[in-house]
Parts: C-alpha cells; sequence; structure tokens
C-alpha cells in the first residue's frame, strides 16, 4: 500500500515521455485513489473524463496531475502526463474511458461557524453513490443553498457519484458533520427543519425560508436521533407504492420548498 508523503511524490512527479506500463509507481498512486481509504488519507480524487475535468477547473478546483492520450486539449497551466489507452484504462473505473483522468485536490469539507440562508438538504447515511450524485446535481439545479452529509454517507467524490452529479458536486457548498450537533445549530440559528418519514404527517410543514430538508438512508431512512429534532412528512401517495426513491423524494421536496418561496 502507497501512503501519504510518498504517495504525493509519486503522484506529482514529471514525466517527458509517454508512460506505456500499468505498473509504473505513479499509475498505481493513481489507481489507489479509487479506494475510499486512500482518498481520505491524501485528500485526493479522481475526476475522469474532459467534461468534468473541465468543468471542476472552472469552479476553481485545484488539479495536482492529468493523465491523457497524446493530442487531449487540457487546461492552461498544466502540464499533462501522457499515456497510453491501456494505462488510461488502468487507472479509469469505467469500461470506455474518455481521454482523460485528472488528480484533484479534495475541497474542505468541515461545518461552517454559520450556515448559509436558504434551503440546506441533509443526507443521513445516504449508501449510493448513484443517488448521492443525482441529489446533488438536482439540489444545484432547483438552487438549494449547501448539502450536510451525515459521516456515514457514501463520499461524495467517488468516481460513481461524480459521474451521476455531472459537475454539480463543485457548484455548491458540501459540509460533513455529526447530524444531531449540526441540525440542532441550525435550529438555533433559526432554520426550520423537516425529514422525510413513513410515519408522518400527510399536512405539508408550514413554509419558512430558511428549511433544512433531511433525507434518509435508502433501507431504513431517517435515523431517530435525527428525526427527533424535525417536523416529520410523509408526502402522499395515490397508488400503492409505499415508498420513494430518496433521489426522486429530494427533488420533488426541493421543487415543493422553491415553488412556496
Amino acid at each position: 500500500m502507497i501512503h501519504g508523503k510518498t504517495t504525493l511524490q509519486v503522484v506529482f512527479s514529471s514525466h517527458k515521455t509517454m508512460i506505456t506500463s500499468r505498473t509504473n509507481p505513479s499509475i498505481k498512486a493513481v489507481r489507489a485513489l479509487q479506494q475510499a481509504k486512500q482518498r481520505n488519507e491524501s485528500g485526493l480524487h479522481l475526476l475522469e473524463g474532459d467534461k468534468l475535468v473541465w468543468d471542476a477547473v472552472q469552479s476553481g478546483v485545484t488539479l495536482k496531475a492529468v493523465y491523457c492520450i497524446e493530442g487531449t486539449p487540457v487546461p492552461d497551466g498544466i502540464e499533462p502526463v501522457l499515456v497510453s489507452e491501456s494505462v488510461l484504462e488502468a487507472i479509469s473505473t469505467v469500461k470506455t474511458p474518455q481521454r482523460m483522468v485528472a488528480v484533484a485536490k479534495t475541497p474542505d469539507l468541515s461545518c461552517p461557524h454559520r450556515y448559509p440562508s436558504g434551503l440546506i438538504l441533509a443526507l443521513d447515511c445516504v449508501q449510493d453513490p448513484g443517488n448521492l450524485g443525482t441529489i446533488l446535481r438536482t439540489a444545484d439545479a432547483l438552487g438549494a443553498s449547501a448539502l450536510l452529509l451525515s459521516p456515514d454517507t457514501v463520499d461524495p467524490f467517488s468516481p460513481k457519484a461524480l459521474r451521476a452529479a455531472m459537475g454539480s458536486t463543485y457548484h455548491l457548498p458540501l459540509y460533513v458533520g455529526d447530524l444531531p450537533t449540526e441540525l440542532t445549530r441550525l435550529s438555533k440559528q433559526g432554520f426550520s427543519l423537516v425529514c422525510g418519514h413513513l410515519h408522518g404527517s400527510e399536512t405539508p410543514p408550514a413554509h419558512k425560508h430558511d428549511t433544512v430538508l433531511v433525507v434518509g438512508n435508502e433501507g431504513n431512512g431517517v435515523s431517530d436521533s435525527v428525526s427527533a429534532l424535525c417536523y416529520r412528512y410523509r408526502m402522499p401517495m395515490r397508488g400503492r407504492a409505499e415508498s420513494l426513491n430518496v433521489a426522486v423524494f429530494s427533488a420533488l421536496m426541493m421543487q415543493q420548498y422553491f415553488l412556496s418561496e
């Protein structure tokens, strides 16, 4: 396993010639970032594909290295590391990789002293990276102020979550913190707390500009310690389905909030 300082030295090493070996130390270091443990330890993550890399740069993300096929346009100021198609396949997490993979610095996810006003979406142990990415993309499109993630929510910088978010990961603030603690702070700051709950009221909560919408785990919903702090709401459903996919529920609730503005 590659750790700490050694990893950084390998990842950022400069290559004047094309890398054609999958066993190259630099390539091994990049591949390690496919794992959550290595991403957490290094403070780095992977960006796959031209569009995601360019969108991240435009959003102010710091790139540490770019690995690409010869002839691929790269952002200004970046000296790319040229790799063969075989090597690019090795560092990519998709079957048909695009022409570029970048190593980026992960933003600070610490909770702020004071949260931004508006609608904040809180995720309680959401586990599917596709759901998380879809929620991020929808929150960005509808105008949410931020996302607050519990520590046991899936990594928003995992390759699958980043692909599903389509660049929105970098368009609004992301925070990670203990939800009961942070929700209590938000309530004291004047936020209304609402969560989706199978045993909640079907009467919509009174609209308030500063609101936290909490959505829970795909199988177990919102935890008891979190739901106890919130207005519990069950969205009325006319069909026989008991519940909605967490990303769909989030989208409907956010749309309902913004239509009330």
